[in-house]
């Protein structure tokens, strides 16, 4: 049987704790940053000179990063640039899906930007094919985790039920969801996450 919020007490303070390791998580991130001497002026990355001069220093020339590749390496290297068709038309279509209907339904629509970073070109010790994969894998990368953001959405508009068996992976609205085989709780879900995406 569902509780009032739809979550039991133990799991609400699991939640919490999760929530709070969270942002402990991201100030000792910040502290690493801090440590490698990073800054961010004017929207952009910065290091100190004795730094970058390292970071210059540890950069594999483009010559012999080709050297040293293995040849399996170039061989795959076109199968895994094929995805971004793919993934460009993923982007496209679910920027579509989101315009189109999310209004029709008083949901707010994702920020596309808010998932990507390109930042990588700023550090000295890639090179350019280095950062080229940087970039291929911040895109991809991206345009995942918005597609997951818009269909976490959609879930929990339409269907805020958990599975019955555990994921590898949840969006941060599963938790919110009705249990598996709760239909008043799921009926309850529903109404709370449909007030909740349409304020």
């Amino acid at each position: 049987m569902a509780t009032d919020n739809g979550l039991d007490h133990k799991i609400a303070d699991l939640i919490s704790k999760i929530q709070a390791l969270e942002i402990e998580l991201e100030a000792e991130i910040a502290l690493r940053a801090a440590e490698l001497r990073v800054a961010f002026i004017d929207g952009k990355v910065r290091f100190e000179q004795d730094i970058l001069r390292r970071h210059r220093e540890l950069k594999i020339n483009l010559w012999n990063y080709l050297k040293t590749s293995r040849p399996l390496v170039a061989l795959t290297a076109p199968i895994i640039y094929s995805l971004l068709v793919p993934l460009v038309l993923l982007d496209l279509f679910v920027t579509v899906y989101q315009k189109v209907c999310f209004p029709a339904y008083g949901i707010e629509t994702v920020q596309r930007g808010r998932f990507f970073a390109f930042d990588r070109q700023y550090l000295a010790y890639l090179n350019m094919i280095e950062k080229i994969n940087c970039a291929y894998c911040s895109y991809a990368n991206g345009v995942i985790a918005y597609a997951m953001e818009v269909a976490s959405l959609t879930e929990a508009y339409w269907c805020p039920i958990k599975h019955a068996r555990r994921l590898q992976i949840t969006h941060a609205r599963y938790l919110g969801f009705a249990d598996y085989g709760d239909a008043e709780g799921y009926k309850k879900a529903l109404l709370k996450m449909n007030d909740h995406i349409e304020e």
